[in-house]
């Protein structure tokens, strides 16, 4: 589906453009905020093949350094979301170094192990509210002129940083790094052999990662005017998993899919309270039985699989020997 995917993306965002004519502003909002958060977490594990289950420190931290900078600071809300985007870099790059070196589970060991810190840390910290979290964050004008007390005015702002996050992502997995990235995780000893420095690609790919998740993390407590521990816990981290697979790890749009499926199922179904957390259990046990591609996937696997059936019937009717 790749000669599809600009056009794909082209319609999506066509039709995002007219959603809150339809759907409340604030709910699509969360939806392309997490959507940006599992796009930056599948480049991660669906083109790298790195597990991490700390990916929360980056999105929550960069929060709490988003809503702090301009509540305490008073600072421009684009800086501010710069700012958290910016110590979520700088946090990627740290825990990069430190788990890098794993492999495996003893990867996804070692982020957790990360994003735990960092959560204890956001608990005891003075600046970041304890418990109670940094409330009331006020929405300055950005760029000094463009209103984002409006849900309207501010929704079409985070599309427009949704839309810039898939594009360098877009751009990053069909570029040649992107290709060598493909090649770590298909083989790793033999991209090792070529000459690659293997960990150097993947600390890069860890970096981007947990920019563009701090960048969504940023955004979301503008949106909410809120950055609270929910953000930094491994609940957080393990959502993200589940958002990735559902959709389809690996794939451009599985996880915007998955996204919009939690997060769909999270506020419809908020008045089963704590069984909210089952039927997302039930629905990822039947998505990994029946959709082991998750939705995108198995749709993409289902357009190949025609595609390639009318080609073939197409080669033999072209073909009158191939009958007789």
């Amino acid at each position: 589906m790749k000669n599809y995917d600009m056009p794909i993306f082209a319609a999506l965002i066509a039709i995002l453009l007219v959603a809150p004519l339809a759907i409340y502003p604030v709910f699509l909002m969360k939806v392309l905020c997490f959507a940006l958060f599992a796009l930056a977490f599948n480049l991660l594990i669906g083109y790298v093949g790195l597990l991490s289950f700390g990916h929360a420190m980056f999105f929550g931290f960069a929060a709490y350094v988003s809503a702090y900078t301009v509540k305490a600071w008073g600072w421009p809300t684009e800086i501010g979301i710069l700012a958290g985007t910016g110590v979520a870099a700088v946090l990627g790059l740290i825990a990069g170094l430190i788990a890098i070196r794993r492999q495996g589970i003893y990867f996804a060991m070692v982020t957790l192990a990360l994003a735990q810190m960092v959560f204890f840390f956001c608990l005891q910290a003075k600046f970041t509210g304890g418990e109670d979290g940094i409330q009331a964050v006020p929405r300055r004008p950005v760029l000094g002129f463009i209103d984002i007390t409006s849900d309207i005015h501010f929704y079409y702002l985070v599309l427009a940083i949704f839309a810039a996050g898939f594009l360098i992502i877009y751009r990053t997995i069909h570029s040649p790094f992107g290709q060598v990235l493909k090649a770590i995780r298909e083989n790793e000893p033999r991209a090792i052999s070529l000459g690659y420095h293997v960990d150097r690609y993947k600390l890069l790919a860890f970096v981007l990662s947990a920019t563009l998740a701090g960048l969504a993390g940023a955004t979301k407590a503008i949106v909410f005017q809120l950055a609270s521990l929910t953000d930094v816990t491994w609940q957080m981290s393990g959502e993200v998993v589940l958002m990735t697979l559902v959709g389809g790890m690996g794939t451009v749009f599985g996880p915007i899919a998955g996204a919009a499926v939690i997060i769909t199922m999270q506020n419809y179904l908020a008045g089963f309270g704590e069984w909210v957390l089952v039927i997302q259990g039930v629905i990822f046990v039947i998505t990994v039985l029946l959709f082991r591609r998750g939705i995108v996937g198995e749709i993409a696997a289902l357009a190949t699989r025609l595609t390639r059936g009318r080609g073939e019937a197409g080669h033999i009717a072209g073909n009158p020997a191939t009958t007789s």
